[in-house]
């Protein structure tokens, strides 16, 4: 605990409010990951098979543009944001000041164990705190890699790199210091542990969970279109992705036509053989591997189902017939399987989503406004997209977070700082003016305070 207290007085001294001081660290980070693309690159592709144009995309390349966008704003966001006054304060001033947390905590998970470190790190670096980053063992490479730059890069008492086993290290952290806040990312149920801790001593927590991000193509739909965007999001990093598209519920009379799309598109993307694609990934562990082996058991298979224990390979596999009561429809699937269920009505879908409720995404393909607009009034989510899939979390401008079972809190660009930064209230009043109607005595001034105070 010795380093988190040298942390909360480093804090505390005030090193890290300047703008000038952010900057400058952004930019350290900025050029070390630059620096260490390529060994970064190396261990991804040792933990998950990633390619390093697939790296750039969802890991490296993610952070680089994320703090670009933040230096290119940083000072703007850091401005006290003036807001309007109510009559019963005229003629003061009003204003809300961005303040730092303080010292805060970020985990993350193994499915993209560099970006979802590194991205919350660049917001609480720009809102001012002191930040302890805890990788996940489960992608030892990566987690080997990000702690030599971090320590390179940065003092501990301001940035530290914390490894290990994650029901000992987090618990032992949270139950014998307070942090500011605590951001995590991972699954619902480690994410309900995560809660009460900080509960116990009334930590605010952001909770990046996951959850079944349904994906409605409609009958309307431009199948080719749909198929390509689907199969690239669910099968990019073997599937092992928050918001890939978990299950698709297509219209009836175009389900033969999508399956058929899939296929194609799978062959295309993937060739005969995707354990030996450039770009196809592979099983984080054997825990993971048997967990999705067992799904394959649970619905028709209509196009892949080979798997490879040792190469941590499972195909990627459409599925169909699956039923309602079945665990690939009740956990978030998390991995190369795409169960396709068709549905002849919008009242028929909406039963299903409504068995796993706010999921972390939603996704609508459909050539018709009025449908787009029924369907995102229909289904509470996170976040989503229409005509596509995923990558809404690529737009800086958008809040990236879930809702209920999938998540609390958001971030990503001005969201962020807005995460680790406190909204201070000022109001400033003069001293020129001071009506005597304010003070006691308040007998017989009630008809004045209606006319004020409405």
């Amino acid at each position: 605990m010795d380093n988190l207290m040298q942390m909360r007085a480093y804090f505390e001294s005030g090193v890290t409010k300047p703008y000038t001081f952010r900057k400058e660290q952004l930019k350290k980070l900025q050029q070390a990951v630059k620096k260490y693309e390529k060994q970064l690159h190396e261990a991804l592709y040792a933990d998950l098979k990633k390619s390093p144009e697939e790296c750039w995309v969802t890991e490296t390349g993610f952070l680089l543009s994320e703090i670009t966008n933040v230096l290119k704003h940083l000072k703007g966001w850091m401005q006290p944001e003036m807001v309007g006054t109510n009559l019963l304060n005229l003629p003061s001033k009003s204003f809300v000041l961005q303040e730092p947390l303080g010292v805060v905590l970020i985990i993350s998970p193994w499915n993209y164990p560099f970006q979802l470190l590194m991205t919350p790190l660049a917001g609480a670096m720009a809102a001012g705190n002191c930040v302890v980053l805890k990788s996940s063992e489960f992608a030892p490479a990566t987690s080997a890699v990000m702690k030599q730059m971090i320590a390179e890069t940065f003092d501990k008492k301001y940035i530290l790199f914390v490894e290990g086993d994650g029901a000992v290290v987090i618990p032992e952290m949270m139950n014998n210091f307070t942090f500011d806040h605590v951001f995590y990312t991972g699954s619902t149920a480690v994410g309900k542990i995560i809660y009460k801790m900080a509960a116990e001593r009334l930590v605010p927590v952001t909770l990046e969970l996951g959850g079944k991000s349904p994906c409605i193509v409609e009958a309307d739909a431009n199948i080719k279109i749909a198929a390509k965007r689907i199969t690239m999001t669910k099968f990019s990093n073997a599937g092992q992705m928050c918001v890939a598209p978990d299950y698709v519920l297509v219209h009836e009379s175009r389900k033969d036509e999508l399956v058929a799309g899939l296929k194609k598109c799978i062959q295309k993307f993937f060739g005969d053989k995707p354990e030996e694609s450039y770009n196809y990934g592979k099983i984080i562990n054997e825990r993971q591997f048997d967990r999705l082996v067992k799904y394959l058991k649970q619905g028709e298979i209509i196009h892949g189902g080979r798997t490879d224990m040792e190469k941590f390979f499972i195909e990627p596999t459409v599925i169909s017939n699956v039923s309602m009561d079945s665990d690939i429809m009740k956990d978030e699937i998390f991995g190369p399987i795409l169960p396709i269920i068709s549905f002849g009505n919008k009242a028929e879908a909406l039963k299903i989503i409504e068995q796993n409720k706010n999921p972390l995404a939603f996704y609508l393909f459909t050539s018709s406004d009025k449908k787009e607009k029924d369907w995102l009034n229909s289904v509470a989510f996170g976040g989503g997209c229409v005509n596509n899939a995923s990558w809404h979390l690529t737009n800086h401008n958008l809040p990236f977070g879930g809702r209920g079972f999938s998540g609390s809190g958001r971030y990503h660009g001005k969201y962020s700082f807005e995460t680790f930064s406190h909204k201070k209230a000022v109001m400033k009043t003069p001293t020129w003016f001071d009506p005597a109607v304010k003070y006691p005595p308040f007998k017989g001034k009630m008809k004045l305070f209606k006319m004020v105070i409405k």
